[in-house]
C-alpha cells in the first residue's frame, strides 16, 4: 500500500494553474519528452501505485481529461466531507472534471501494482471556441458534466493521437496537436455540456446519479429505451426522475438517450467500416429506414451522406 502526503499545503477555495498540479499528486510524473509549450494543451502522465490516504485534489480553471492508459483500480471520489462514490475503471476509461471546488481522492489497484493514467487539460480559449461553434449563440461560459469511469471511443482515439503525438514524434506538430485538441473540445461540448447552474433549480438530479445514469445509457444502446430502469438506476420514481434528468440537462431521458444513439452511431460511421446496417443495429435501430430518419432528423444528414463527408 502507498501512503503519501501533499508537497504543498492547500486552502480549500484554492485554485491552481494545470501546470502546478504536478506538485498535488502523489508519486513522481513520468518524464516528457522536451519540446515547445503547446497551445491550449498540458498533458502529465502518471503511474500511480495504491493510495490509502485520500488526498485532496485542488480545483484547476481548464476541464481536466483524465484517461486509464494501463491497469486496473477502483477509485473512490468525494467532495469535502460528503459520501464517497466509487467507480472501477481499466485501460481506456476516462474522467471528466470541471469544477471550482477541491475534491478528495483515494484509490486501489486491481489486479496490478500500479496504474497508469495520463492528464490533459485544454484551454479556456479553446472550450469558448468550441462552444461558439457547437452551441452558437448559447455558447459562452461553458461547464461540463462530471464523469468518472466512463468509456467513450472518440475520447481514448483523440487522447492516444495526442500522447503519441508529444511522446512519439522527436519534433511534435504544434498545428497537429491544435487540431487534435479542438476536436475533442468540440466532442466535449456535443456530449458532455452541463446546462448553466443559473438556469437549474436545486432539485435537478444529483451529478453522481447524473453519472449512473449516463452511464447506464451508453452501455444500452442497443436496447429499447427504459424509463423505468434508469428511474431504477437513480433510485427515484419515474415521475421524479423525469422531471430532475431535465433540470439537470435540459433535455428529457428520452431525447438525452437519443442523443447518445447518435454519438455512437456518428463515431461508428467514421471511425469503422461497418454497413450502416450493422452502425444502425449497434445503436438499437432493426429497421434501416428507421436510423435513417432518426439520424438525418437529430444530425441533419442521412448516415451515407455523414459518412461521405
Amino acid at each position: 500500500m502507498h501512503k503519501t502526503e501533499l508537497e504543498v499545503p492547500l486552502n480549500d477555495n484554492q485554485r491552481i494553474t494545470a501546470e502546478s498540479m504536478l506538485a498535488y499528486m502523489p508519486g513522481k510524473p513520468q518524464a516528457l519528452p522536451s519540446h515547445p509549450p503547446m497551445q491550449d494543451v498540458v498533458v502529465q502522465l502518471f503511474s500511480h501505485p495504491s493510495l490509502v490516504e485520500p488526498i485532496l485534489v485542488p480545483a484547476v480553471a481548464e476541464p481536466l481529461l483524465v484517461l486509464v492508459l494501463a491497469g486496473a483500480a477502483r477509485v473512490e471520489e468525494r467532495s469535502q466531507g460528503g459520501e464517497w462514490e466509487a467507480a472501477d475503471v481499466r485501460a481506456g476509461d476516462f474522467f471528466l472534471t470541471n469544477t471550482d471546488q477541491p475534491y478528495e481522492m483515494r484509490w486501489q489497484t486491481q489486479g496490478c501494482d500500479t496504474f497508469e493514467v495520463m492528464h490533459l487539460y485544454l484551454g479556456l480559449s479553446l472550450i469558448d471556441q468550441a462552444a461558439r461553434d457547437v452551441l452558437g449563440d448559447q455558447g459562452g461560459s461553458v461547464t461540463f458534466l462530471d464523469i468518472s469511469g466512463a468509456r467513450d471511443d472518440r475520447v481514448r482515439l483523440l487522447m492516444d493521437q495526442l500522447r503519441s503525438e508529444l511522446i512519439d514524434e522527436r519534433q511534435p506538430s504544434p498545428l497537429f496537436t491544435h487540431g487534435l485538441a479542438q476536436a475533442l473540445a468540440v466532442h466535449l461540448v456535443r456530449n458532455y455540456f452541463d446546462a448553466p447552474s443559473g438556469a437549474r433549480r436545486s432539485s435537478a438530479l444529483q451529478a453522481y446519479k447524473l453519472r449512473r445514469v449516463i452511464d447506464a445509457m451508453n452501455q444500452h444502446l442497443d436496447s429499447d429505451f427504459s424509463l423505468a430502469h434508469l428511474a431504477q438506476v437513480a433510485e427515484l420514481s419515474e415521475y421524479h426522475f423525469s422531471r430532475m434528468f431535465k433540470r439537470a440537462t435540459g433535455l428529457s431521458p428520452s431525447q438525452y438517450f437519443i442523443r447518445q444513439r447518435m454519438s455512437r452511431a456518428r463515431h461508428l460511421l467514421l471511425e469503422t467500416e461497418r454497413s450502416i446496417i450493422d452502425v444502425g443495429l449497434e445503436v438499437g435501430y432493426s429497421s434501416p429506414s428507421h436510423f435513417s430518419q432518426v439520424f438525418r432528423r437529430e444530425v441533419g444528414v442521412t448516415p451515407s451522406a455523414y459518412r461521405q463527408g
